[in-house]
């Protein structure tokens, strides 16, 4: 785990704290939206290049446990979140459809970092990972439109616009990429290598330029932002105790259970972010509470990883 990576969350809160400072200039408050999009989509496309999406038929080689992480992260997962968002946050459809937002979307890219820390199956969780990102691309529309049509806040054809600019087209970028290098194994590794932190830099900017534009907004609601903790909070006791279960009921080794607690609670917050801050325009509320998520998020991961160490030094361990 390099130094940005494990700055993650204080990059992203100086993030906060400098676009809140430098959006009190009125010429940087007013051009500091038309930043986040170029942002968002260089840093998607960034991340993308970085994925083995070629590689996704090796997730299918432990059918088991593929199968297992696809019905927790996109069929039990949604249904959790759209109970604990009608429970918590259902009167503030802001924060309703923001938590909703990162808690459908698995991560493709952290989880990896903490499975390995907790010894998990890295290898599986690696070929799990281009799955959970087509998975989440095709199902997030729809989840939305039934899980926060009713809200009033999402429209259809900025929604389908979103999803284009901000995940189809990073991605088809990528794609054309990755082809323009792949005889060349040594430029491959050698671009991968330069972009590692990039999709970091590109968030931390991205957030930047959302705060200066629209950080007067948080300011005045600060109150809303500590009402979705609880759930976040609630989202990770439950998913955790959740695929501990699951993995020994299923009998799966200790470290393919591992990665099946890691896969089931790491969020994809920098993809969330990018949806939040591209379908709702008019709603600027929804991704501000988002960054909640990535501010969390870390730090649980860390204990999780710790307490998953020190179930499988329990003797009988299974998971």
């Amino acid at each position: 785990m390099g130094l940005i990576e494990k700055l993650y969350t204080v990059i992203i809160f100086i993030a906060v704290m400098i676009g809140l400072i430098i959006g009190q200039i009125d010429f940087i408050q007013s051009n500091a939206e038309s930043l986040i999009v170029p942002l968002i989509m260089a840093m998607l496309t960034i991340t993308f290049l970085q994925m083995p999406i070629e590689d996704i038929r090796a997730a299918f080689k432990n059918r088991k446990f593929t199968y297992t992480s696809v019905l927790i992260n996109f069929v039990w997962t949604p249904i959790l979140s759209w109970l604990l968002a009608l429970l918590f946050l259902g009167d503030t459809p802001a924060l309703y459809i923001g938590f909703i937002i990162l808690m459908i979307t698995p991560c493709t890219d952290w989880y990896l970092i903490f499975t390995g820390i907790a010894k998990g199956n890295v290898a599986l969780s690696t070929a799990l990972l281009p799955v959970n990102l087509i998975l989440q691309v095709i199902l997030l529309p729809a989840y939305l439109l039934v899980f926060g049509g009713t809200t009033g806040a999402i429209q259809f054809p900025i929604l389908l616009e979103s999803i284009v600019t901000a995940l189809l087209i990073p991605f088809i970028l990528s794609f054309l990429i990755k082809m323009l290098v792949r005889n060349n194994q040594q430029l491959k590794d050698r671009l991968l290598s330069k972009i590692n932190n990039l999709p970091i830099i590109f968030l931390g900017l991205a957030i930047m330029a959302m705060f200066a534009s629209q950080g007067q907004l948080l300011v005045t609601h600060l109150d809303l932002l500590w009402r979705i903790t609880i759930p976040i909070l609630l989202f990770f006791i439950i998913n955790f105790f959740v695929s501990q279960k699951v993995g020994h009921l299923l009998k799966f080794p200790i470290a393919d259970g591992k990665s099946l607690s890691m896969t089931t609670l790491a969020r994809n917050s920098p993809t969330a972010l990018a949806i939040a801050m591209t379908a709702f325009p008019n709603e600027p509320l929804i991704p501000l509470t988002l960054v909640v998520g990535p501010l969390l998020e870390l730090p649980l991961l860390a204990i999780v990883t710790q307490m998953l160490i020190g179930i499988s030094k329990k003797p009988n361990a299974i998971t």
